[in-house]
C-alpha cells in the first residue's frame, strides 16, 4: 500500500473513532457485547433486483453473486470467511464478483489465507475481483490470480452470457477521473457493469452513463445506532443496498468482515445475489 493509502486509511480510522465517541458507543455496553459476540458472525444472504438501463433483454434474470470486505485479520477468522463463501455457493449465481478489502491494512500474514478461502468460489460465467484500499496492489492480486480468480485493475474484460456480450470494468480504489474510466469503456458493449470498491464512483459512472455499479467499502456503517444511524459511513451516495443516479443503478454491500472495532450493531454481515432487470433507456 502506498503512502496515499496509509493517509486515507488513517483519516477514515480517526473519523470512525471520533464518530463512535460522539455517539456514546461506550455507553452501549450491552449492545456492543451483542455486536461482538453474535451479530458480526451472523452472515445473511441479501437478494436484490437491480435495473440495468440499456442492457439486452437476453440478460434478464442474470444472477450476480457479490462478496466483499472480508477483512481477514486476528478478529475476522477463516471460519467467518468460509461461512460467507459457503452461503454464496449455495445460491448458485451465474457470475461472481468480489469487491476488495480481503485483508486489513495489507497485512501480509493474511493475504494467502484470504485468497485460499475464496478459491472455493466458482460460477458458470467466472469469478472476477477488484482490490480495495486495504489490499496490496501486487501481493493480493497475485494471490487471487493464483486461485483462478481474475483481478481487474483498471481493466475491462468481455465475457459472453446467454449469447450476449457482458463487459466487466474493474477499477483501482484510487482511480476516479472520468477520463481514466472512459478509456476503459472504449469498445464496450451496452451491457456494462463497473466494479468499484467504493460507491463514491457512482458520480463518475452516472456521468459516463454506465448502467450498473457494484460496490462495497462502507460496511453499511458497521455500527448503526438507533435514532442516529450509521456513524462511520457518512459522505457516501449509498451506504447499503440499491440506489440510482440518472440511468445508473448501484448496489452496495455491507460486506462480511469488520475493521478497527470487531463489532457490528444493527448491521449484520452479508453476501449478496443481485438479479439484473434490463430496462429500456428513456
Amino acid at each position: 500500500m502506498g503512502s496515499r493509502g496509509r493517509r486515507q486509511t488513517g483519516i477514515e480510522r480517526r473519523d470512525f473513532l471520533k464518530g463512535c465517541a460522539a455517539a456514546g458507543i461506550g455507553a452501549l455496553a450491552g449492545a456492543g457485547a451483542h455486536g461482538f459476540l453474535y451479530e458480526r458472525y451472523h452472515v445473511e444472504v441479501t437478494r436484490a433486483t437491480l435495473p440495468a438501463s440499456g442492457w439486452a433483454e437476453g440478460l434478464a434474470g442474470l444472477r450476480i453473486g457479490f462478496l466483499t470486505d472480508l477483512h481477514r485479520s486476528e478478529t475476522v477468522t477463516r471460519e467467518m470467511s468460509a461461512r460467507a463463501v459457503d452461503l454464496l455457493m449455495q445460491e448458485r449465481p451465474d457470475l461472481i464478483v468480489l469487491g476488495g478489502d480481503y485483508v486489513t491494512q495489507a497485512d501480509p500474514h493474511y493475504v494467502t489465507p484470504a485468497a485460499e478461502v475464496l478459491s472455493g468460489l466458482s460460477a458458470p460465467s467466472g469469478v472476477f475481483a477488484v482490490l480495495g484500499n486495504h489490499d496490496d496492489d501486487h501481493d493480493m492480486a497475485a494471490a487471487l490470480n493464483a486461485t483462478g480468480i481474475t483481478v481487474l485493475r483498471d481493466a475491462r474484460t468481455q465475457i459472453r452470457v446467454r449469447g450476449e456480450p457482458l463487459d466487466l470494468v474493474g477499477i483501482r480504489y484510487w482511480t476516479h477521473r472520468v477520463e481514466d474510466i472512459a478509456k476503459l469503456l472504449r469498445g464496450a458493449s451496452p451491457n456494462v457493469a463497473l466494479l468499484a470498491h467504493t460507491p463514491r464512483r457512482l458520480s463518475e459512472a452516472a456521468t459516463l452513463a454506465i448502467p450498473v455499479v457494484i460496490s462495497g467499502h462502507t460496511h453499511g456503517g458497521q455500527i448503526v445506532v438507533p435514532g442516529i444511524g450509521p456513524i462511520a459511513a457518512r459522505g457516501f451516495p449509498v451506504i447499503a443496498g440499491t440506489g440510482k443516479r440518472e440511468n445508473t443503478s448501484i448496489f452496495v454491500s455491507r460486506g462480511v468482515g469488520t475493521v478497527y472495532l470487531p463489532v457490528r450493531l444493527n448491521c449484520p454481515p452479508e453476501v449478496a445475489v443481485v438479479t439484473i432487470q434490463p430496462v429500456r433507456l428513456a
